[in-house]
């Protein structure tokens, strides 16, 4: 058997099919699973398991069998806890094969075969009867079904499902409730990930603005959540605008509906100014008094708790369609609408007349100026970012002449508007999709530049002198960014589209950014680590098997690979210097060659050495760069600041090696970097010495 996989191709710059061995696929899901995390959070499984003692214990107590079903079993750590608490029999349902298969090991690894049924379905298949899956209904049911957004792994239809035909009524839950919280807020960095800032241009002829389309500025977005670390987003940063409320709450002991449907609440402004955005999380109980809680409330909300971090399950950021005025003091009213497996919000001065029910839309907001399905929000972040934006007209006034004919290549890009506001002569922009060329023809529009820029809709391999309208192109221009790159080096595909247009190029061209260089630094993370950490044990319980599984599935590629994090939401501390590791020159094709170096570098702080973080940096031109990583080691602890519109990439060390004193420091970690100029691929290996 094939798997067909959807990859990036940092040569082509497009998202190709490529066949893989039926393995490939699951090997890449249980590798970049979250459930090490979830074993890690013992504020999670502490409470599950309480709440599973007081639920058997109150059937027992009325003198029945406790029979418990556990839906999305993963390990079979919660069916354990049921059995180990004294429940009768357990059935546990995981429909992903290999995590089914796993939980079988696991259950029999910890004596408990005799009293846990595995059932590799999905809950919606299981059959009950005589001769069905289970023997009779569940009076105890068991979940662990939520993400960042509560419903977003579809509960709803799971719990609904469930109570039809798979459990008793009056079944005991664990959890029992979840309660979904809200609190708006103003912030200028959170509105920038959803909007597009007027853009402010020094240039010989007087100051011009950039300003976004109509449209886009009115447009509702994408209905996906924006799901973040919030306890990293400095308070400094936004404003608060009212207390937290309670926004809706569901009772998982009693029939649950996931039709369709909204929920109001009114608020009173603690303060004045702009709602631009919902901040929401939620808590669960496991038991109906409320007392087991387990919360993902965020620092400011509960200063005095003990945090327990998580990456399973974040906060939730919502952006408003539009920006509302509030006063304090002067009631809105907030309505959260949901369908099956997504929450959205809108905002309302005053109720008026009493809303006929039919008057609350529960449609989805839909993206209706295409932006916002070209860019994502770190990239919305980036084009308005305003000291970014000046390196690039910086480096810009340097290179361009009154005759230069500039051609931009990257995704949506602002520098075409740039290029010709500082005087090109000819501005044209290579746009490798229908959306981004629609975006940026309403762009243009906008600005009034339609007749000043050209937009090519071509693959840069097949671009014709008649697009250049027979110019030579003397200014080569990219940011680079594109949207299919999820690792910083997939940017190059810059590299590879230069290449393919070198025919269309002056002999004297300006290339701009002229190179690029990879960096890397060794760290020590506060918390990411977890993710990527064995669990051993976990309440007790030996989950070993699971360790092994994860190992197996990250060692099934030769190399283990780089993966993409924002690390501007995990903390962590540089035990090295950052070092330059490879260069790119832009100004020369692509060689045919690999380019390979290996080396070392010197650890000058104690800590833990939890992985390598690399990331690219442009030159854009003479003294000018922009770095996608790290911005700067902010104090003698080794803190880092990165840069918050890129992710970075981490390679976790499989082996961790912790030095106290400075004396039994692993004194270097060795690297062999490799690119491959065909695949646009970088393979590493590193070693603690």
């Amino acid at each position: 058997m094939k798997t067909f996989c959807g990859r990036a191709n940092p040569t082509t710059g497009a998202m190709e099919w490529l066949e893989e061995d039926e393995d490939y696929d699951y090997h890449q899901e249980i590798a970049r699973s979250r459930y090490a995390d979830m074993l890690h959070d013992k504020d999670r499984n502490s409470k599950y398991y309480q709440g599973i003692r007081a639920a058997v214990s109150r059937v027992k107590e009325r003198g029945e069998k406790a029979i418990v079903l556990d839906i999305g079993t993963g390990t079979g750590l919660l069916s354990m806890m049921a059995v180990s608490a004294g429940a009768d029999f357990c059935y546990a349902i995981e429909v992903f094969k290999p995590m089914a298969n796993a939980a079988v090991k696991i259950v029999e690894k910890n004596g408990f075969r005799d009293k846990i049924k595995v059932i590799n379905k999905h809950s919606t298949e299981v059959t009950v009867g005589p001769d069905g899956d289970m023997q009779c209904r569940a009076n105890i049911l068991v979940t662990e079904l939520f993400d960042t957004e509560l419903i977003g792994e579809g509960a709803l239809p799971t719990y609904e499902h469930a109570h039809k035909y798979l459990v008793q009524e009056g079944c005991e839950a664990v959890p029992h409730r979840a309660t979904v919280y809200v609190q708006l807020v103003e912030s200028k960095r959170m509105w920038s990930w959803s909007k597009l800032f007027p853009v402010h241009v020094e240039a010989e002829d007087g100051e011009k603005i950039i300003v976004s389309p109509s449209e886009m500025e009115n447009c509702p977005g994408v209905p996906s959540v924006c799901d973040i670390q919030l306890n990293q987003m400095p308070s400094s940063d936004f404003t608060v605008l009212s207390d937290v409320v309670t926004m809706f709450s569901v009772d998982f002991s009693k029939p649950v509906r996931s039709a369709p449907t909204y929920y109001r609440v009114q608020l009173e402004p603690v303060k004045s100014g702009k709602a631009q955005i919902v901040l929401s999380w939620w808590d669960i109980d496991m038991d109906p008094s409320g007392m087991i809680n387990c919360t993902m409330a965020p620092y400011w909300v509960k200063p005095t708790a003990a945090f327990q971090w998580r990456d399973h399950w974040m906060q939730c950021v919502y952006f408003l369609p539009n920006e509302e005025p509030v006063l304090q003091g002067e009631k809105v009213y907030l309505t959260a609408c949901r369908d099956e497996y997504s929450v959205w919000y809108k905002l309302q001065k005053d109720r008026g007349e009493e809303e006929k029910k039919s008057d609350i839309r529960v449609e989805s907001p839909v993206c209706r100026c295409q932006a916002h399905l070209l860019w994502n929000r770190p990239r919305f972040g980036q084009l308005n970012d305003e000291n970014r934006t000046r390196q690039y007209i910086k480096s810009l006034m340097k290179v361009l002449k009154t005759d230069s004919v500039c051609l931009c290549i990257s995704d949506g890009s602002l520098l075409p508007v740039l290029a010709h506001y500082l005087g090109a002569k000819q501005v044209f922009t290579l746009e490798n999709s229908a959306v981004s060329r629609s975006v940026m023809e309403k762009f243009f529009k906008a600005n009034h530049l339609e007749d000043k820029i050209k937009i090519i809709e071509a693959r840069p391999e097949l671009l014709t002198s008649s697009h250049l309208e027979d110019k030579k192109i003397s200014v080569l221009v990219g940011e680079p960014f594109f949207t299919t790159s999820l690792l910083p080096w997939h940017n190059l595909y810059f590299w590879y589209a230069r290449t393919a247009v070198t025919s269309h190029l002056a002999s004297n061209v300006t290339v701009l950014p002229q190179s690029a260089s990879l960096h890397m630094m060794i760290v020590e993370f506060q918390d990411l680590w977890r993710i990527r950490s064995p669990c051993g044990t976990c309440e007790g319980f030996d989950v070993r098997t699971m360790d092994d599984m994860i190992k197996n599935s990250l060692n099934f590629r030769e190399s283990k690979e780089a993966e993409p994090h924002p690390l501007w939401e995990y903390p962590c501390k540089s035990l090295s210097d950052p070092q330059e590791v490879l260069t790119f020159d832009f100004r020369k094709t692509v060689p045919q060659h690999c380019l390979s170096t290996e080396g070392s570098i010197k650890l000058l702080r104690k800590g833990k050495s939890h992985g390598a973080v690399l990331w690219m940096e442009y030159h854009l031109a003479a003294d000018i760069s922009v770095s996608t990583g790290l911005m700067q080691i902010s104090n003698e602890k080794g803190n880092c600041e990165w840069n918050p519109h890129c992710k970075q990439a981490v390679y976790f060390f499989s082996s961790v090696i912790e030095s106290e004193t400075l004396s039994d420091l692993p004194s270097a970690v060795t690297y062999a970097i490799n690119f491959d100029t065909k695949t646009g691929d970088i393979a590493m290996d590193f070693k603690l010495l």
